[in-house]
């Protein structure tokens, strides 16, 4: 058995490398680290501990396999709090990038395509101690994100 603790990062396959670092910059925050001459880039999201969290090679491939087709399907970016999702949710919105949300029990989630089509999860994991029936069960609900906020939320 492989110890694995988390994801450390990912690497995706762009077709025009300057549009998604600038997309993944402006959406997320991140920092570029280190680029390789228009063939690739490394990310890194603010405060985190990694080297980099997102790595983008340049690729001349035109299109992309349909959904549904094995390969990847999304990437998950976990944000700290409730109030953060909600901020998340307005951004993507601004950026044209917002395609669904789901309440997964023990996860709350906002869905987005980035400008390749690459899909991402942006959630936050709801406290353990409030997981109840959802510590083994996975659910795909309506999220009411206002009464999370309600419930979660910073209080004023």
């Amino acid at each position: 058995m492989i110890p694995i603790t988390r994801l450390n990062h990912a690497v995706l396959f762009v077709r025009d490398l300057p549009r998604a670092v600038e997309f993944y910059k402006s959406a997320f925050g991140f920092d570029v680290i280190s680029e390789m001459d228009g063939k690739a880039a490394f990310l890194r999201a603010r405060g985190s501990l990694n080297h980099h969290d997102l790595g983008l090679f340049a690729s001349s491939a035109e299109l992309r396999p349909p959904l549904g087709t094995p390969g990847l399907y999304h990437l998950a970016w976990e944000v700290p709090t409730i109030d953060d999702l909600a901020a998340a949710r307005a951004t993507l919105a601004e950026f044209g990038a917002l395609i669904g949300e789901s309440d997964h029990g023990a996860t709350k989630s906002l869905y987005g395509k980035d400008p390749d089509g690459n899909e991402f999860v942006i959630m936050w994991l709801v406290p353990r101690e409030d997981w109840g029936e959802y510590e083994k069960d996975a659910v795909i609900e309506r999220l009411d994100l206002e009464g999370e906020l309600a419930r979660y939320g910073r209080k004023s």
